[in-house]
């Protein structure tokens, strides 16, 4: 395969992953329930934390494996032609969820769909990441914090893993998410950052 047609393919793996991943599942779970706009409650975000403000723990749920299972999908339907193409479509998935062009480029945090593309990259990932966000979220009762750790220490894990080209397209993911936490971060700081089952 020529350079050119190879830069095409990972260009069409990215653009794949980017139209799968930006698919809003929690925005059509909670209209289809009749509950409206979910981007007109709460945070006004379309992940399964805003729709959990909805009080339908169901659909909340399903929008957390829906949003995940967007990003294997993509990482594993692009497998198929090599593991390059695989970190591109990867890439391509969580950009989608954070700007989604169907609604004007404003999505989700993304801590789903990188769990997600985790599973399809490289799960013993997925699983570290898993069990460091529940270690400081039982330490801290912070989920955002729980997040931003779990996803900060990815990068090395995938490395340590024997990953390095993985690890490189997730410092980009883990600055996308961190910035997408910025206000989360914000109230960390301050002290005024909810936590886990806290009401109100």
């Amino acid at each position: 395969m020529s350079d050119e047609a190879n830069l095409l393919y990972l260009l069409a793996a990215l653009l794949f992953g980017y139209l799968l991943g930006s698919i809003p599942f929690g925005l059509i779970f909670t209209r289809m329930a009749g509950l409206g706009d979910v981007r007109k409650i709460g945070s006004g975000n379309i992940g399964a934390t805003n729709v959990l403000r909805t009080g339908h723990k169901g659909l909340a749920a399903a929008t957390l494996v829906a949003d995940a299972l967007k990003g294997t999908a993509a990482v594993l339907i692009a497998a198929q032609w090599g593991p390059q193409f695989a970190t591109m479509a990867a890439l391509g998935a969580f950009l989608g969820h954070l700007f989604p062009v169907w609604l004007g480029f404003k999505g989700g945090k993304g801590v789903a769909t990188f769990i997600g593309v985790l599973i399809g990259l490289k799960p013993l990932a997925a699983l570290i990441f898993c069990a460091i966000w529940l270690g400081v979220a039982f330490a801290s009762k912070y989920s955002s914090l729980s997040a931003l750790i779990a996803s900060a220490a990815t990068p090395i894990v995938l490395w340590l893993l024997g990953e390095p080209g993985m690890a490189g397209m997730a410092v980009i993911l883990v600055a996308l998410l961190w910035w997408k936490h910025g206000q989360n971060i914000s109230r960390l700081l301050d002290g005024t950052e909810g936590k886990i089952g806290q009401k109100g």
